[in-house]
């Protein structure tokens, strides 16, 4: 039974339920890891997350289908990702497979939290892993805890599916995502500064480019950028500093496949924003937010599919990937995991 929580006005936020999963590792090997009910976790001061930030993090929704499963999203490239990240960390992976049944047993446990289909919510898995043996010098831990937590959320970004706007950011990231195909805490972190300063000049999302030349397109914060063209070519950055998002993997796909759409993944040059027809942001958070328009310190750029919602390609995507994650359109297969 669903708890009674106003599914339809969630935010993006953190709502403590009931389980958690923990797994621990000492003496070269995990443990089989187990359900937990205590959100606290307990450290040393002296615990390499905090002296070294030596973590690193997923994120993967579970939802409803209109047949009443609860099902996650290709699951899998979560856990390859989170493995790879791990390996570049110099931290143990932890098993792929057990990271999927990890996963499965997690949200299972807090099924009454999986918002109803057709709310617009969803529960927001989080993976994350951590040294937590003591350390001083410069070195990797030799404990780790594996966790996963739930919450429900809502839509990433403020105002649903209404376009935003986004800056160029004068910032460039401290720790590239794609050295070594990284997702980490620690770079989130390096780009906190420059997205409070986008807020406060009230703008949604800073756009990093290539720090060399500053003459191409790279991603945001926390999204890749998607574009199509005026003739419906689906554009995405290319880039090894570009954090390789599953989400944009998957739209690639479902532009060519589904929607017989050409598709590009390819170096983006920022002079060339002002040709696209649409643009956008995708990942697991956002899934799809359009883009209305970019500023660049005083210049601005407006996208021609309109101020006021989706561009007609950008909606066709999220239209058909949603339905897939939704069980509304046929899945490829091995895209959709069922959990209950």
């Amino acid at each position: 039974m669903s708890k009674e929580i106003d599914w339809s006005n969630l935010g993006f936020g953190y709502i403590p339920t009931e389980y958690r999963y923990v797994s621990r590792y000492k003496d070269g090997k995990w443990d089989e890891g187990r359900l937990e009910t205590e959100s606290t976790i307990t450290l040393s001061e002296c615990a390499c997350v905090f002296q070294y930030a030596q973590t690193c993090f997923e994120g993967l929704k579970a939802y409803y289908t209109k047949e009443g499963d609860v099902v996650c999203f290709r699951p899998d490239l979560n856990a390859k990702r989170m493995a790879d990240t791990a390996a570049r960390l110099e931290m143990p992976p932890f098993p792929e497979e057990r990271f999927i049944e990890a996963v499965k047993q997690v949200v299972a446990a807090n099924r009454d939290y999986v918002p109803p289909y057709g709310s617009g919510a969803t529960l927001y898995i989080r993976p994350f892993m951590m040294g937590v043996d003591s350390v001083i010098g410069v070195k990797p831990a030799s404990e780790y805890e594996f966790r996963i937590f739930v919450t429900p959320v809502g839509p990433y970004f403020k105002g649903g599916a209404k376009p935003i706007a986004i800056k160029v950011s004068d910032f460039d990231r401290a720790a590239p995502h794609g050295t070594g195909h990284i997702k980490a805490g620690l770079n989130y972190a390096m780009s906190l500064h420059a997205i409070e300063v986008a807020h406060r000049e009230g703008f949604s999302e800073n756009m990093y480019l290539d720090s060399q030349t500053r003459t191409k397109v790279e991603e945001t914060g926390g999204a890749n950028f998607l574009f199509v063209t005026k003739d419906g070519k689906f554009v995405t950055p290319k880039s090894d500093t570009i954090l390789p998002s599953i989400t944009r993997r998957s739209l690639m796909y479902v532009a060519e496949h589904y929607l017989g759409m050409e598709v590009e993944h390819r170096e983006v040059y920022f002079d060339e924003l002002k040709e696209f027809a649409e643009c956008g942001l995708c990942g697991t958070a956002a899934v799809i937010s359009p883009v209305g328009k970019i500023y660049d310190h005083g210049e601005e750029i407006c996208f021609p599919s309109g101020m006021e919602e989706m561009g007609p390609y950008t909606k066709k995507l999220y239209d058909t990937l949603t339905g897939i994650q939704m069980g509304r359109v046929e899945a490829p297969e091995g895209w959709i995991y069922k959990v209950c």
